[in-house]
């Protein structure tokens, strides 16, 4: 694919511009509307212990993935052009762990802080995620012929569940 100028959008650009602000939004945006209640007891402790497993579990999971991912590792959606299919590590697992484990981190901070808004914005990134991998799995299986394969076998953004 020929490349356009950035404010095209022609490899996924935009993706990755609007996921900003939508990452700042569940780590930085307000955790509760006036009016809603606060967490009580015991729902504090258990979104507290939650909250740690779900921002451990889903460290480990970004992390490995930005590392398994290595030389192919690029901000936008589209694969770069000497790409090669990575069905190992973490990627054995679930296709897409970096935003499957940016995902888990999002709604681990909105338990551990207790946040009925955050749950919120955890939930609005996780659709957008899907929607960008909805279309940067279009550009994987015309780019490589075992993709379709692999989307049968491994689940998308969250291992084991979805």
């Amino acid at each position: 694919m020929p490349h356009s100028p950035w404010w095209r959008g022609g490899r996924g650009e935009w993706y990755v511009i609007m996921q900003i602000p939508l990452i700042a939004l569940v780590f930085l945006g307000p955790r509760a509307w006036p009016g809603l209640p606060p967490w009580i007891s015991p729902y504090r402790l258990i979104g507290s212990i939650w909250g740690i497993f779900l921002l451990a579990t889903g460290g480990v999971l970004f992390i490995a993935g930005i590392f398994r991912l290595g030389a192919n590792l690029t901000p936008l959606p589209y694969p770069k052009d000497e790409a090669t299919l990575i069905e190992s590590g973490p990627y054995q697992f679930v296709r897409h762990p970096i935003y499957g484990g940016g995902i888990l981190m999002a709604f681990g901070w909105a338990f551990w802080v207790h946040g009925w808004l955050t749950i919120s914005y955890a939930i609005i990134l996780f659709l957008f995620l899907d929607l960008k991998s909805r279309r940067e799995e279009k550009w994987l299986k015309e780019k490589f012929t075992g993709y379709a394969a692999y989307q049968k076998r491994v689940r998308k953004l969250i291992p084991f569940v979805y």
